[in-house]
């Protein structure tokens, strides 16, 4: 009978760039910058390291379609690795085949890269058609932008809990400013500066109702773990090991887009992923257990809906919980204490890595003045593709006797 994998699992090594606009290095020089800082952090040698997972999700503007840069950039000893790709979940994905290559006994130690170079296509956002990465993208969804998708989301809950555009747009203007606050005390953030509730309200609209404050940033960086079983963890030497408590992936199956009961009013996937996770992890109600959060707040109003989707906001209660500062640094469940997608920013294959960098210091009480008071557990979360259909990945990290 399947166990699940908690605490079957140890991070000993952690690495991340400074996310931002990297003109002056490619793809290869970041993966070099988040390697250096992990396998110090780790302890180890690098022909310690037993096979290893590339995570990048345009390849046209990164590293090609093989795992061979990584292995040529940080000279690994000519070792098994493997290139995977799932959206903006791509990073977890990396995490996930070295978490699971170690489980299952095949290796010790592995590492896991993600890696974006997202600026280098010369566009303020995401590809765009005429551009090398864009064009496969967006002859599938010719008339679609991510803004406009997400904005349909907005439209959808304020129909379905009956909320005034103006509460509407109170709450996503103060998830941004929490997140640019929370930014401004991380120095490998892209985005760090303070900005005003009013500010947001203010801003230019992208789509209706998202506005400029609204939406995440476009980045260039790369993270990177090294993971083990507790037992050797500990043979290294490693003092109160953070292990896995869940690691969760669910992909949506075309349900949304068929004729049944669903509102568009929130994301299928995470609502069943996160009950798996918890599951796994042995958490019963995750509003009390869980210490701090990193979700895809690739726009307010993703951010916004996921607090109902992990089931720690009622639905139709999260507006309430967000204007009350329960999702604040200083609240009851802090939610993205480094600046989140929205000011540490995205490099789509680098996040979801990024996210659990922020878990894993927090947890050993290395996070400087963002540092949170006792973590027992931190929570991650990223979502790819658009609402109508998508991919949920949920870790949840803790120390190993949590």
């Amino acid at each position: 009978m399947a166990t699940g994998i908690k605490d079957k699992i140890a991070i000993i090594g952690m690495g991340c760039t400074r996310f931002g606009e990297r003109w002056d290095v490619g793809a290869e020089e970041l993966m070099v910058e988040a390697f250096e800082e992990c396998i110090n952090d780790a302890g180890l040698e690098k022909n310690q390291i037993e096979a290893a997972w590339l995570g990048t999700c345009m390849e046209e503007v990164n590293v090609g379609k093989t795992a061979m840069p990584l292995a040529t950039a940080l000279r690994l000893p000519m070792i098994p690795v493997t290139r995977v790709e799932n959206y903006c979940a791509t990073g977890t994905e990396a995490f996930r085949g070295a978490c699971y290559a170690v489980a299952s006994g095949a290796y010790d130690i592995c590492l896991a890269m993600g890696v974006e170079k997202l600026k280098d296509t010369g566009y303020g956002g995401l590809p765009n058609p005429g551009s090398s990465a864009g064009t496969l993208i967006w002859q599938w969804w010719p008339n679609l932008s991510a803004p406009g998708a997400f904005a349909q989301l907005a439209s959808a809950y304020t129909a379905k809990y009956n909320v005034s555009g103006q509460d509407l747009k109170q709450a996503m203007a103060h998830i941004s400013a929490k997140s640019h606050d929370n930014g401004l005390l991380n120095p490998k953030a892209h985005l760090q500066k303070k900005i005003t509730v009013e500010q947001v309200m203010a801003a230019p609209i992208i789509a209706h109702p998202l506005g400029l404050f609204d939406c995440c940033g476009v980045s260039d960086g790369a993270a990177c773990a090294i993971v083990t079983t507790p037992e050797i963890a500990k043979k290294l030497g490693k003092k109160d090991a953070v292990t896995v408590k869940a690691l969760q992936l669910a992909l949506s199956n075309g349900e949304e887009v068929g004729f049944n009961d669903w509102d568009a009013d929130h994301f299928m996937t995470t609502s069943k992923c996160s009950i798996r996770a918890y599951k796994e992890a042995g958490i019963e109600d995750p509003r009390k257990e869980i210490s701090m959060m990193e979700v895809h707040d690739c726009f307010s109003i993703t951010e916004l809906v996921t607090m109902e989707d992990l089931h720690i906001s009622e639905r139709g209660n999260a507006i309430k919980d967000i204007l009350d500062g329960f999702y604040d640094r200083g609240g009851g469940l802090p939610c993205q204490v480094d600046g989140g997608l929205k000011c540490f920013g995205h490099p789509i294959g680098a996040s979801g890595i990024r996210m659990l960098y922020e878990m894993y210091l927090q947890l050993h009480g290395r996070a400087g003045n963002r540092q949170i008071e006792n973590p027992k557990y931190g929570l991650t979360h990223n979502l790819g593709g658009f609402p109508f259909q998508n991919i949920c990945s949920i870790s949840i990290i803790g120390k190993k006797d949590a």
